[in-house]
């Protein structure tokens, strides 16, 4: 009898784990083609996740939250950059682009995986940092969105000031996202 190797293993169980996420445009739910001709851009539905974090420590230090989305349809295209937002109170705030990032056109291919990352800077627990449950994303120019527990601590602001009891959702977070890239060869 054949045994699997714990690697196989691995790959199966992280497999069983990724949530629904990416697709092509020209899915079964008639999600419609790319008239250009030259790739259908990847949309939020029925394939693969992952989320891998190295959570900030302590305020004041920088932490990372990556997603890597693995196509589960037929080809397709990442052009742009992924928009993140930070569900804080009721609120919403937009996280910027990295500083120096530049968007790539991505193909995907059946099975083909990219990934963005989120940067942030972990701020005070005691509400001078934004208090932040979820990140939502979603693909560029879609409007379907996908959410991310957030277990990762609050959030800096830019300015330092969470804005207290009365305004934990004012100020902009000290946060930032990287532009899409390509996972394997």
């Amino acid at each position: 009898m054949r045994t699997a190797r714990p690697t196989a293993l691995a790959v199966s169980a992280v497999a069983a784990l990724l949530l629904p996420v990416l697709t092509s445009c020209s899915d079964a739910e008639g999600g419609g083609t790319d008239d250009r001709g030259d790739g259908a851009a990847c949309r939020i539905g029925g394939s693969g996740t992952e989320v891998a974090a190295s959570p900030a420590p302590a305020a004041g230090d920088t932490g990372t939250v990556t997603v890597t989305l693995t196509n589960r349809g037929s080809e397709c295209v990442l052009e742009g950059f992924p928009t993140v937002t930070l569900l804080v109170d009721g609120a919403s705030k937009e996280i910027g682009r990295e500083e120096g990032a530049t968007a790539r056109r991505l193909t995907l291919a059946e099975d083909a995986a990219a990934s963005f990352t989120l940067t942030y800077v972990r701020g005070e627990d005691d509400g001078a940092g934004l208090d932040v449950r979820t990140a939502r994303f979603a693909l560029p120019g879609a409007s379907a969105t996908q959410d991310i527990p957030w277990s990762y601590g609050a959030v800096a602001t830019k300015d330092g000031d969470g804005g207290g009891d009365e305004g934990a959702a004012e100020g902009e977070p000290d946060a930032t996202v990287s532009a899409f890239q390509q996972m394997g060869d």
